[in-house]
């Protein structure tokens, strides 16, 4: 079994016993009988090589990214879209990788990538992350979240105009430098500035305090599909109605649990570009006139230019 000679191997027993200063076996010319102490020795041998073979067989599995541990950084919700998709289809894949979730803001968790106390983050502000390799990936339609028996509560979707005069109020871990220059962009009006408070509160507890009317608020495409009382979503209209999100990682951060991750990311993000491209084609066949041909996309976009109703 072991590819070499029987004197090697008496050889290399005799030198073990040597060693031990104790006979592992009791040799006679019939053949050898196991003595007491060799039983012993052979047991606690046989349980240290099973978990030797243990070892070689987890380290392998970690190796090919089927067991381990993934660190992820996440700024958006997980009642429904891309993330909890991506999450829930690696987690079937891979049910014995040990999934850690951090909530936070872009800043901080890019700092994190950096420590190396996160394997990778999907944030919206990317700007700080010139050492980090950055994949964006999909997009969130902005949603601003009103108390129940707003003004604006009648209207299928906000244009941003309107929305000038309001207060908002914002997560802190949602408050980044893309977001306010994003809100001042499109709220500023003249000399007037948009009010943002910045609260350091969670989600739910900021969703209860536009219920309670202290203020509106914008929230991504993933939060509508949680249940919110009192509380009411409306689409923003205009050019600024997407949020990026860009996955960020260390460029050499072998966790080969990150490898796996981050391909089977970039896999559904195609998809969802597949999936979107062949829906916009549905229901967009030009319609002539005089010989000019337009979408209804563009009618729809050209009718809000003039300030009609559709």
């Amino acid at each position: 079994m072991l590819g070499i000679r029987q004197s090697s191997v008496s050889r290399g027993v005799r030198a073990l016993e040597d060693k031990l200063g104790v006979s592992l076996f009791e040799r006679h010319p019939g053949g050898v009988r196991i003595t007491n102490a060799g039983a012993r020795f052979l047991q606690q041998a046989r349980d240290g090589l099973l978990q030797l073979d243990n070892a070689v067989r987890t380290a392998g599995a970690a190796g090919r990214g089927t067991v381990g541990r993934l660190n992820i950084g996440i700024l958006s919700s997980m009642a429904s879209g891309f993330l909890r998709e991506l999450i829930e289809a690696y987690s079937a894949r891979h049910p014995d990788v040990s999934i850690q979730v951090h909530e936070g803001n872009s800043a901080e968790q890019i700092a994190l990538i950096r420590r190396r106390q996160l394997d990778v983050a999907f944030v919206v502000d990317a700007t700080g992350s010139t050492d980090c390799d950055v994949a964006p990936l999909w997009k969130e339609r902005l949603f601003v979240v009103l108390p129940h028996g707003h003004v604006l509560c009648d209207q299928k979707e906000v244009e941003w105009q309107v929305l000038r005069k309001e207060h908002f109020i914002t997560r802190q871990p949602e408050h980044s430098p893309a977001v306010c220059e994003r809100l001042t962009k499109r709220l500023s009006d003249g000399g007037h500035k948009p009010k943002v408070q910045k609260l350091d509160v969670g989600r739910e507890t900021l969703m209860h305090l536009v219920a309670l009317g202290l203020g509106v608020s914008l929230t991504s495409e993933a939060t509508v599909a949680s249940s919110f009382p009192d509380v009411v979503f409306r689409p923003i209209v205009g050019d600024d109605e997407l949020v990026q999100f860009n996955a960020v990682w260390l460029s050499n951060n072998d966790n080969p649990a990150l490898r796996r991750f981050l391909s089977l990311a970039r896999a559904q993000a195609k998809q969802k570009k597949r999936d979107s491209g062949a829906s916009a084609g549905v229901g967009r066949s030009p319609i002539a006139f005089g010989g000019i041909s337009l979408s209804f996309g563009f009618l729809v976009a050209f009718a809000r230019r003039l300030g009609l109703s559709t």
